[in-house]
Parts: structure tokens; C-alpha cells; sequence
């Protein structure tokens, strides 16, 4: 991981580069309902980050493809430990499930302003490999004064 900020682990390793493309898919994808405001797009984000929050991530369309980019292009593996992808991609899940509800009940700038946050953190994660999910973890225990959370 390359942040300082204290992030969940438990120690199994995942391909960050997977991990950045996966990213990529999810910036590409808010962006594409920014500019097209096609409903279904934030539902499919919905479901891929679920799947993802809950150790499906072998069933999420996002990470299929960039698997299968890592595959084609050879891109080599650089480990990074799972649990905080997957703290951020339950992030994920809660923005996504918030901005769909705002967005059925006729909130249309309240999504508009969530999907910005979601299309920032995919940016930062694809882009530069920083974790918006460690820097809010960090800040979580910080406040509540916790042990570190169970994923």
C-alpha cells in the first residue's frame, strides 16, 4: 500500500494493479452516467461494488475485465493486502446505495455531488494508488478510539 494511513489487513494478497484498472472501471462508469444520467448505471455500480464488499470479487464485472486486461497485457502482479479494497468497496456500496435512493426519490443534485466523490476516490485510487478507503479508516479509529474493525 503506498498511503500511510492505517488500513485493515488480513493478510491476503491481491494484484494492485487489478485493483487499480478495477478503479479505472468505476471512474469510467460514473463518469459515462454523468454524462448520460442513465439510471442503470448506478445500479450496476451498486452490484459490482457489493460483490466486491462481500468476497465476490470474482464475480464482479469490473474486476473480471480488468483481470482479463492484467491477462492480455501481462501486466505484472504487485501485491497489496485485500481487506482495504474491500473496506473501500463498502464505501463504495454505501454511496452507491445512498446516491440510487436520492436519485429515485428526485434528488438528482444530491447524487450528482455523490457520484463526484465516488468518480474523486476511483481517480485517486486508479491514477496514483491512493486508498480514499485507508485515509477514512484511519480517520474512523481515530475518532471513535476503537480496536480495528473486523473485515
Amino acid at each position: 500500500m503506498t498511503t500511510s494511513a492505517q488500513c485493515p489487513v488480513d493478510f491476503i494478497t491481491i494484484n494492485e494493479n487489478q485493483v487499480r484498472l478495477t478503479a479505472g472501471g468505476v471512474f469510467l462508469s460514473t463518469l459515462l452516467y454523468l454524462l448520460t444520467a442513465y439510471w442503470w448505471i448506478i445500479l450496476f455500480l451498486l452490484i459490482d461494488f457489493t460483490l466486491r464488499a462481500v468476497n465476490k470479487g470474482k464475480l464482479s464485472p469490473l474486476n473480471l475485465l480488468s483481470g482479463l486486461i492484467v491477462k492480455i497485457f501481462h501486466i505484472n502482479y504487485k501485491p497489496t493486502d485485500r481487506a482495504p479494497k474491500r473496506f473501500a468497496a463498502k464505501i463504495g456500496v454505501t454511496l452507491t446505495f445512498i446516491a440510487f435512493g436520492l436519485l429515485w426519490a428526485g434528488f438528482s443534485t444530491l447524487t450528482f455531488y455523490l457520484l463526484i466523490l465516488i468518480l474523486l476516490f476511483s481517480f485517486l485510487e486508479s491514477v496514483f494508488a491512493f486508498c480514499a478507503g485507508c485515509l477514512l479508516y484511519s480517520l474512523l479509529r481515530k475518532f471513535s478510539k476503537q480496536e480495528p474493525l473486523d473485515l
